[in-house]
Parts: C-alpha cells; sequence; structure tokens
C-alpha cells in the first residue's frame, strides 16, 4: 500500500507534490473531521462503503480524497482503481503532446535514459549478412551521451553506428537525398535532439517528416528510415504537436518538466512502429502466460503492458496529472512558457554580449549556433565561458564557486553533451584523451588543462524564472568581472526593446527561478552573533588537570611576539599558532603545545556533525557551524561544547566499546565508520540550529587511507586520516596572509574600506600550523619540512572553496576574499599546503608546540622568481 496525492486540498503551488491523507487501520481524520471512509462520515452519503484493507471507504472516497493506491497487478478495488487511474494519466501525457492512444502509446520508464535504451534494445535491427549490409544507426553529434550510448548495443548486434554533423544533415536537406531503393524495407534509425541540452539549439522538427518520407536521409543506403527525436530538453518549456510531427520513438523525462518526480520518464511509441519492436527479457506484470518449466511465453497485447516490466512507480505516475493540471493552471500553457522564458534568454544574451571590459575586451565567451533571433531556432539555454581581460578562460569551477556566494547555482562541464562540448569548445579527440591521461573525467572540477578549457558554464531559464533572476545573474557576473556592485548600468528593459521582456509580459510573469537559491542562509544570520567573549580560544595541553573554567582559561602564548616576525622580514621560520578542529566545519580550539597522532593532531576532525538524513554537514550549508565552540580536556577525557545562548555540553573523548553501534557515514567520497554520540548532543544540536542533527564520531579502530601518497612510501603504508577532506595537516604562512590582507584593505573604487584582522583573516584558512616565514607563498616551493624531530612531506597546495569567504566569529560572509585571492593567484584559488607526517615513531609522545623552529626542504629546481607572490608586494614582505 502507498500514500496518494489529494488533488482536492492541496495547495495551488504543490498541488502534485503533496503526499496527504495516509488512511491506516486506525481511521486518520481528515482536518480534525472523521476519515469520510468510516462508518460513521455522512459528509457524502457513502458510509457502508466496501471495505479496503482496515479502512472503511466507498470508490467515491478514494477518487476524492487519495486514499488507498497499490500494485495494479491485482483484481481487488484499490489495484483497479490505481490501473485505471494510470491510464487516465496515460491520456493525460499525450493530450498534452496534442495526440491520443489512436496513433501514440505510452511506455513508463524510469527516466528518458532508460527510453532510449529500451528503444536500442528492442529496435529491429538487421545484421549484415550475403543479403544485406544491414541497419544504420545515425546520431547526431550534438546528442546527449544516453544517445550516443545506444552505439554500444547495436555494436553488439554488428550493426554500424554513424555520427552525423548537423551541417552535414542540413546539406541533405537542401539536396534532397533519397535512398537508392525505395522498396527496401532494411530498418535504419536517425536520433537528434529538438533541443540541444549543451548550447540550447533548436533544431528542425521538420526533419521528422522529410526523414520518415525518404525526401531527406542522414546517409545514402537503401532502406526505411525511423526517427528518434529526444524531447527531454525542448518540451521543458516548450510545445510539441505530435499530431503534426509524428517521430516514431519520443523519449520523455517528467522532471526536467516540473521538477518532480525524479527518476520517472515516458517512451512514446508511434502505435505503426510498435509490433516491430522485439523483447528479450520479460519480467512481473509483462507475461499473458508462461511455463517455468520450458519456453513457453506469451506477452501481453498492449504496448504498454509488454515493455513496463515490474510494478511501475505508480505514486509517481498518478503525481503526473496534477502536475500538468498545475502547470496548466498557472502558466496558461505551454505556449506562454515558450515566449516567457525565452524572451528571458534573448534579454540575458543581449546583456552579456554588450559587457565589456574597459579595453574593449569582451567579459565572455558565448557558444550558441544562433543570435537568439527567435524560440524556434533557440531554446532558453545560455552556454560561455567567463574570460579576463586579456581573453584567457576562467575556469567553470571558480565560476561556479563564486556564483554560489552570491546564491546563483550553475551548471557546469560538458553536460554529457561530448559532442557539442568539443565542437564549441575546439577540443580534438586526441585533447580528450590527452584530459583523461591528466586525471580529468566527466563531471569533475578540473576546468583548464594547459590553458583549455575542458568544460563551461550553462545557465537556463524555466517557467519559474523572472526578469528579477536574469538580473541578479548579471549583476553577479559585473560584480565579479568589472568589480561593480551598483556603477555598471543593466540593459534597458522598457516594452519594445529588444531583448527585454514588455511591461504587460512583467507583470503577468509566471513565478519562477534561474538555477538560483531563494535566499542566503547567511542572510538569515545575525550580525551581533559571534561567540561571546567569555569563551576562551587558546588553551595548553599540557597540565590541563585543572578545573574544566581554569583548564580552557585564554593564555599568552609565544604567538603574540612570534607575530612580530613578518614585520622584521628575515627571522627564522617558526609555528605562531597551533589550531585543531576536533568537530569538522566548527570553530578552531587553539592550543601551544599539543600531542600528535597517527590521523594528526589528536582529535582534529574526530567528529562531525550530520542532518536528519545523515550527511555531514559544512558551513557551505550551514555557516553557523562555525559558532559552535568545542574545547578538549585531556585529562577529564572530555569535550565540552559551548556556543551562544546554550548551556555547554560535555561528550566523552571515546567510545563505550560495549554499547557503540556502529554505523557508516561518507565523507568526500570515502566510507567511514562511525558512531552517533547520543541522544543529548543531538537534541541540543538540534535546538541551536533549529533542525534534526547528529553528532557522529569516528570509529577508533576505523583506517581511512589517503588517498594522495608520500614520497618513498611503501605499498600498504599509506597515511591514515580522520574526518579532513585532503590530508593529516594544513599549513599556511603568515607572510602568505600579509600579501592578501593588504590587497583586501586597500580602498575600492567608491572610496569604501573594510578591514581584515590578521588573525580574523587567518581564521578563514581553518589551518592546523602557521608559520611565520621569509616570503609569502614560499611554502608552496617546500618539499618537506622538519619541526624538531618530526618530518612532513608536503603534499601539495590546498584548493580553496567558498568557505573562505565565511567569517568565523560571525558567521557572515564576504566575497571579496575569494575574489581578491582568485585574482591575485592567476585564477587558481591555492592558499596553504598540505602536510602529511613521515616515519612517526610512536614509542614514545610526540607534540607540536608554538615556537619551534620550522625547517623547509625546497622542491628540485625551485628558484626565488618562481614565487608566485606579486612583485607589488615583494618588498614589503621581504
Amino acid at each position: 500500500m502507498g500514500r496518494a496525492a489529494c488533488g482536492t486540498c492541496a495547495s495551488a503551488n504543490s498541488a502534485a507534490w503533496q503526499v496527504v491523507h495516509l488512511h491506516s487501520t486506525q481511521k486518520v481524520p481528515k482536518e480534525g473531521k472523521e476519515c469520510p471512509g468510516s462508518p460513521a462520515h455522512s459528509s457524502c452519503g457513502h458510509g457502508d462503503g466496501p471495505r479496503v484493507s482496515s479502512c472503511y471507504s466507498c470508490l467515491v472516497c478514494l477518487l476524492t480524497c487519495g486514499l488507498y493506491f497499490c500494485n495494479p497487478h491485482s483484481q481487488n478495488i484499490s489495484s483497479k482503481l490505481t490501473h485505471d487511474t494510470v491510464e487516465h494519466v496515460r491520456y493525460r501525457i499525450l493530450e498534452h503532446f496534442h495526440t491520443s492512444t489512436e496513433d501514440y502509446s505510452v511506455i513508463f520508464t524510469a527516466g528518458s535514459t532508460a527510453a532510449l535504451k529500451l528503444v536500442a534494445e528492442a529496435f529491429p535491427w538487421v545484421s549484415p549478412g550475403p543479403e544485406s549490409n544491414g541497419s544504420r544507426f545515425c546520431y547526431l553529434i550534438d546528442s546527449h551521451t544516453s544517445v550516443v550510448g545506444m552505439r554500444k548495443v547495436t555494436t553488439a548486434m554488428n550493426v554500424t553506428s554513424i555520427p552525423v554533423r548537423p551541417e552535414d544533415v542540413r546539406a541533405a536537406e537542401t539536396r534532397g537525398t533519397a535512398a537508392s531503393d525505395p522498396d527496401c524495407q532494411l530498418p535504419h534509425l536517425f536520433c537528434y535532439p529538438a533541443q540541444s541540452n549543451f548550447s540550447g539549439t533548436r533544431y528542425p522538427l521538420s526533419w521528422i517528416g522529410e526523414v520518415k518520407a525518404g525526401r531527406m536521409c542522414p546517409m545514402s543506403v537503401p532502406g526505411k528510415w525511423f526517427v528518434l527525436l529526444d524531447a527531454a530538453s525542448y518540451v521543458s518549456t516548450s510545445p510539441l504537436d505530435l499530431s503534426v510531427h509524428q517521430a516514431d520513438f519520443v523519449p520523455l523525462s517528467f522532471y526536467k518538466i516540473f521538477g518532480f518526480p525524479t527518476g520517472l520518464g515516458a517512451l512514446l511509441v508511434n502505435n505503426r512502429v510498435a509490433p516491430l519492436l522485439r523483447k528479450t527479457y520479460f519480467g512481473g506484470g509483462t507475461a499473458a502466460a508462461y511455463l517455468a518449466g520450458e519456453d513457453f511465453y506469451i506477452p501481453r497485447q498492449s504496448v504498454a503492458e509488454r515493455f513496463e516490466d515490474g510494478t511501475i512507480s505508480f505514486l509517481d505516475v498518478i503525481a503526473l496529472k496534477h502536475g500538468f493540471d498545475a502547470l496548466e493552471r498557472l502558466t496558461g500553457g505551454m505556449e506562454n512558457i515558450k515566449q516567457h522564458t525565452f524572451t528571458l534568454a534573448q534579454y540575458t544574451y543581449t546583456a552579456l554580449c554588450a559587457l565589456r571590459y574597459p579595453n574593449g575586451a569582451p567579459v565572455v565567451r558565448i557558444y550558441s549556433d544562433s543570435e537568439f533571433s527567435s524560440p524556434e531556432v533557440q531554446g532558453p539555454v545560455i552556454n560561455f565561458n567567463v574570460l579576463d581581460h586579456s581573453g584567457n578562460i576562467i575556469g567553470y569551477s571558480q565560476v561556479d564557486k563564486m556564483a554560489s556566494l552570491y546564491n546563483i547555482h550553475v551548471r557546469t562541464g560538458c553536460f554529457c553533451n561530448t559532442g557539442a562540448c568539443q565542437k564549441h569548445l575546439g577540443i580534438s579527440d586526441e585533447m580528450v584523451r590527452k584530459h583523461l591521461e591528466a586525471g580529468h573525467v566527466c563531471g569533475d572540477d578540473v576546468d583548464l588543462i594547459d590553458g583549455h578549457p575542458t568544460g563551461s558554464v550553462r545557465i537556463s531559464f524555466g517557467y519559474m524564472s523572472t526578469l528579477e533572476d536574469a538580473q541578479a545573474f548579471l549583476r553577479f557576473i559585473i560584480a565579479m568581472q568589472l568589480h561593480q556592485c551598483d556603477g555598471q548600468p543593466l540593459p534597458p528593459t522598457t516594452p519594445g526593446e529588444v531583448g527585454a521582456p514588455s511591461e504587460s509580459e512583467a507583470q503577468d510573469a509566471v513565478p519562477a527561478t534561474v538555477d538560483r537559491c531563494s535566499s542566503s542562509p547567511w542572510e538569515d544570520a545575525p550580525t551581533d552573533s559571534g561567540v561571546s567573549n567569555d569563551l576562551p580560544t587558546t588553551v595548553a595541553a599540557v597540565g590541563l588537570h585543572p578545573p574544566l573554567p581554569m583548564a580552557t582559561r585564554t593564555q599568552q602564548i609565544p604567538s603574540e611576539k612570534a607575530a612580530g616576525v613578518l614585520d622584521g622580514g628575515l627571522g627564522p621560520r617558526v609555528i605562531t599558532n597551533l589550531y585543531l578542529y576536533p568537530i569538522k566545519s566548527c570553530a578552531a580550539f587553539e592550543v601551544t603545545k599539543w600531542p600528535i597522532g597517527s590521523q594528526g593532531l589528536l582529535y582534529d576532525r574526530s567528529w562531525m556533525v550530520v542532518n536528519h538524513n545523515g550527511v555531514c554537514l559544512s558551513q557551505k550549508q550551514e555557516p553557523r557551524l562555525c559558532l559552535i565552540q568545542p574545547f578538549i580536556d585531556l585529562p577529564q577525557k572530555i569535550m565540552v561544547i559551548k556556543a551562544k545562548g546554550m548551556e555547554p555540553i560535555a561528550v566523552p573523548l571515546e567510545e563505550n566499546g560495549e554499547r557503540t553501534q556502529i554505523c557508516q557515514s561518507k565523507v568526500c567520497a570515502d566510507r567511514v565508520n562511525t558512531y552517533n554520540c547520543g541522544e543529548k548532543i543531538s537534541s541540543w544540536l538540534s535546538r541551536f540550529f533549529g533542525h534534526p542533527c547528529q553528532l557522529l564520531k569516528q570509529s577508533s579502530n576505523f583506517q581511512r587511507s589517503a588517498k594522495k601518497r608520500v614520497k618513498d612510501q611503501s605499498a600498504g603504508s599509506t597515511a591514515t586520516l580522520s574526518l579532513v577532506n585532503e590530508a593529516q595537516y594544513l599549513l599556511i604562512n603568515r607572510p602568505s596572509v600579509l600579501e592578501l590582507q593588504q590587497q583586501l584593505n586597500a580602498s575600492d573604487a567608491n572610496g569604501k574600506e573594510e578591514l581584515f584582522p590578521m588573525k580574523e583573516l587567518i581564521s578563514r584558512f581553518r589551518a592546523n600550523i602557521i608559520t611565520s616565514g621569509t616570503s609569502a607563498f614560499e611554502e608552496e616551493t617546500w618539499d618537506e619540512i622538519s619541526v624538531g624531530s618530526l618530518r612532513f612531506q608536503v603534499l601539495g597546495p590546498c584548493h580553496r572553496c567558498q568557505m573562505i569567504c565565511i567569517n568565523q566569529q560571525t558567521g557572515q560572509r564576504n566575497q571579496n576574499v575569494f575574489q581578491k585571492l582568485s585574482e591575485s593567484r592567476a585564477r587558481k584559488v591555492n592558499f596553504g599546503v598540505y602536510l602529511t607526517h613521515t616515519s612517526l615513531d610512536f614509542s614514545s609522545p610526540a607534540f607540536l608546540s608554538v615556537g619551534s623552529q620550522v625547517l623547509p626542504v625546497l622542491k628540485e629546481n625551485t628558484e626565488h622568481h618562481e614565487l608566485p607572490a606579486s612583485t607589488e608586494h615583494q618588498d614589503v614582505i621581504s
């Protein structure tokens, strides 16, 4: 049994997705009233309705209140109701595409990819033989990965797959190429997208009729061509009339239309083609009869019943009706959505093209096959890369991180369309192979290799998008590249101007968004919500035996004196500060001397806060994590956690082995064994954040291996990690921070100045070891360092994310930190280096202490002029 969406009482904006009125054996009342299916109710006059499971209900109540839907492969009342409702949804889908069951059948699938796979496996391919050269599978180069992947199925059948370029198809359209033998019925399949998911280019729907009629062929071979129209991207914002453009196969994805349900798609099959489809596997619900003991199987008659193996996702299917109804009610139809979204895209395209640097260079490079002249040739998609003033491409990963600081979520990479990506970005086949060898795979953040982009940035508009969304995006680009918040005027939007929504459109525009979050989580954090003054920040680990208040009292440490080294310039390299972060993404715990464990500083990132789904939280999702201050008392073996407005709470440092229940979690794609620290701390965290949270600790007997291998390390002896992201330690150098501070504290174009104190700026980078070096970014030239008898291998630079924009004392953010660092470091936001200890002997305790001298060993062939610090500030630091 399952819950059903009730279309009667759900709100207009979310009727399709609200799951309401679960009627159980307890007869759950509806809105304070008697359950209408109970014998006592009289609102509909059907108090003596038939019994369904343990709830008395009648068919009328089932239809109006959405009581029970269940597996349609049965004959009980609920099953029949489910079957009939699903069939009604099929009618509604076909109605949306201006056709009916007379011409098309709807096969529900797990998504558009599953629909494409179904066609690849069921199409009547003919392998080459003595009498023919076999079938051909042709697909447009500008196709989704799921279309290109069909060739693996055809290759297994020895069927030739041929990619064709759009210009070749257009040339065939002009020539009117026809097959040499019109009587030959050898089946071929041509696949193309109605709209490119990469650039938004819209290809002519007229190709369908031309190819099927034989007046235009992707290639000159005898036979009969069938057409698969990949409509997944197109139908999200445009009407598709299948009574005019009668493609043989149309794969769909419903979440692209409504945003829900995910994991549900459909294949619309032209009924004239359906009898040709072949089926091998058969699952539950598809057989009219079969024998278990011998090869006897008779499929069901209808196309849908033959190909929908097992129980379909009937609750999601039923929700589709509410989605179509709500879409029609809110927007007035797909034609309105088409015009609305294109107008927004045209306006944004025009504005982006107009953005220039003072030297006249363009700010963006747009990848498009059209000039956004008409929605017939261009969808509401803009694909681009951002350029610097010299015309160099700024990697999409950097743009993505900056966009998130403005509450804008963009899509980056190649968007599962390698063909279009190669074409527009000029990436050769050989370059794709070299990029793979360099470690780049689809979907990662390796955005530039040898200065060449591996992908781009994409924004798209939906029926919920508004003019304000488009302007917010434009302001972000202006602020990021032209360093103006309000100085750069946006294009005019008065009625009648090219690219501007008319006044009536602005008033009547359907509500919506661009790929942008509604509001920043940081905007809700109070500006005066810093950690209170009574929370100490510095503790010495040795001699922590006094009572807790005394043990956690702030102490004067050598860092105050060591900080003066950077003024002298050429003083010795020493450790000026030591920090550990017991709870991942929470506040730092500063110490003057601290023991080293097998995973780094003892108890560094040993705990993490997770949400109700068990997903690890970071400051990127929950910036208030920085307001939670942990303190570790080694002698008492407890961690005390404090936060403003909350009573302190203590957590044991180690688990009780007898009562501990181990669970599995994930950190940075690694599986880790953890245990729950108890209901008390969970309730404490949940009250602080206002939503369910739990505190988990990494199990002490679990070994998480580091991905980066230490030099000269033997196989099988990799370093082990706590819940850190990359490595055991993170080191930053004070002169590097000073250079950034000087850049940030410089007045902006409007004369406004915002000061960044050194200690506050250091806290943003959340490092374990702070050193006083002799020059900015010299740490990036180190191969290893020694601190007393301890040796550490430098694993490489730390590539920063937008978390450095968060003030660790208030939870507030400032985009300038990330942006300025990006500019000064040649767009690669590296700051600090990762370390791991080597040849550590645990036979005696090992400690790190503030004031200890740091002795670096330079990398081979490292010269001073290779230091990345800017020449403008080099003299100041040296």
